[in-house]
């Protein structure tokens, strides 16, 4: 049995059987390292970048030693949004799916706190959180700790970004100091080496390679003069690589609504997101940039970590993070396990200095060219989709078939006109192909869904 493999590991045999019926066969680099250790119980510092399977690594450790029949919080995890926060949550039932009745709870800024009190007094295994909301619920006395025996800090260095250190300290506090911690971190800023001295006891150094393959993504950097004229070398860039969807990196959040403002103005479907946003905009927001019905999303660094997004054509650095890492973790969401990529980018003179950082970590030599020899080419793609909402969710018993039923029976649409169903607790999102929206809304409006009526309209 080769020692990469799962079942090479001291893992419960039902995580073994999920793991083989889940497809996952050999480790990624970061679990092969850290795994052993975090079945071991020790403490563990791990250096790892988004996509690279590190919520096994540190879900799998959790699970194995879960008291199934203690129905009290035994592992927290903390994430700097909600929305890495969901993801994680996910993540760790579909591991955990095998085991009877693991029940997995996120505590996050943007939801209802009342709603998630009446959730803990219910009980629950593990809770997955933002540092901000857990602390208060901690503070009121609402999160049972006394069994807690795991400690995990996802994405770490964009919780001390985001300012949270002393929150994550005081979170620290509140649970018992016979405990296993686990930080995980995609570049490692001096002041994850305080964290960790603070968080963590003696604990396993793991650093897996940061990079990643370039080989797999095209990558060219624009010079321009000045910051306006990066306004109409984006529109350049967006003619010459012609993405279906992509990702521009703006390094603050006004920046990003400009940005946005100005692709909208010139016909590109566009949103910024960042931490100004409102909760229910963001989660529209990053709904349609899935299902296909938004074609550029304009975001912070901040904002975007943790997202899961598949199939992203291009990424587009409007301007250059003045921390390398951060540059690799950006081009990193195109060209991931081995499909190909773009990445392109805009710089002004006195910025070399970046790019020959970026080059010097990445080991490779960048492309350069002048953006007054790009040509200008026309960047027409409307996206095929358009979303539309249905006023119900999970608290009304909705189900992704039951709207998929009610589109093909009252709407009278063909299912491959269908995209992406989106059930949320009291919201609905469903990708339709562009032609077909507004006959959705209509017949929808006009018709019911399992028998009741709801109120639908275009996102």
């Amino acid at each position: 049995m080769m020692k990469n493999e799962f079942a090479s590991l001291k893992l419960d045999p039902l995580l073994i059987k999920n793991l083989q019926d889940l497809n996952f066969k050999a480790m990624t680099p970061v679990q092969a390292e850290a795994l052993p250790h975090v079945l071991e119980g020790k403490d563990v510092l791990a250096q790892a970048k988004t996509g690279s399977g590190k919520t096994a690594a540190f879900g799998l450790g959790i699970l194995n030693t879960l008291d199934v029949n203690l129905l009290r919080p035994q592992s927290l995890i903390l994430c700097p949004t909600r929305e890495l926060a969901e993801q994680v949550a996910k993540e760790v039932r579909t591991l955990a799916r095998a085991m009877a009745n693991v029940r997995v709870l996120t505590l996050c800024g943007g939801s209802a706190k009342y709603h998630q009190q009446k959730s803990l007094e219910h009980g629950a295994h593990i809770l997955v959180g933002t540092p901000g909301r857990v602390l208060k619920l901690l503070r009121e006395k609402s999160i049972e700790t006394k069994h807690i025996k795991s400690f995990v800090l996802d994405e770490a260095d964009k919780m001390l970004e985001m300012g949270f250190h002393t929150e994550i300290i005081n979170i620290s506090s509140f649970i018992p100091k016979k405990r296993q911690s686990l930080l995980f971190s995609a570049t490692f800023p001096e002041n994850i080496d305080k964290l960790s001295k603070d968080v963590l006891v003696e604990p396993v150094d793991v650093r897996v390679d940061t990079g990643h393959d370039s080989g797999t993504i095209e990558q060219i950097l624009f010079k321009v003069k000045g910051h306006p004229d990066k306004f109409d070398g984006l529109m350049k860039i967006l003619g010459f690589a012609n993405p279906e969807r992509c990702i521009v990196f703006c390094k603050t959040k006004q920046i990003s609504d400009e940005v946005a403002r100005f692709l909208n103005k010139n016909g590109v479907v566009s949103q910024a997101i960042h931490g100004d946003l409102e909760q229910n905009e963001r989660t529209v927001t990053l709904t349609k940039f899935a299902n296909k019905s938004l074609s550029v999303l304009v975001a912070t660094d901040v904002a975007a970590r943790g997202l899961d997004i598949k199939e992203l054509d291009a990424v587009i650095n409007f301007d250059l993070p003045s921390d390398p890492e951060q540059y690799i973790h950006r081009v990193g969401r195109t060209g991931r396990a081995g499909e190909t990529g773009k990445a392109y980018g805009m710089y002004i003179d006195k910025e070399m200095y970046k790019v020959e950082a970026i080059e010097d970590l990445n080991g490779l030599q960048i492309p350069l060219k002048e953006m007054i020899k790009l040509p200008n080419k026309a960047y027409e793609l409307t996206p095929a989709m358009k979303t539309i909402y249905v006023g119900g969710g999970k608290k009304n018993k909705l189900r992704p078939g039951d709207l998929l039923g009610a589109l093909v029976h009252e709407a009278e649409l063909a299912p491959e006109s269908i995209g992406k169903i989106t059930v949320l607790n009291i919201l609905s999102y469903v990708a339709i192909q562009r032609e077909f929206a507004d006959q959705a809304v209509n017949k929808l409006s006009n018709g019911k869904i399992k028998n009741r009526k709801f109120k639908v309209g275009l996102a």
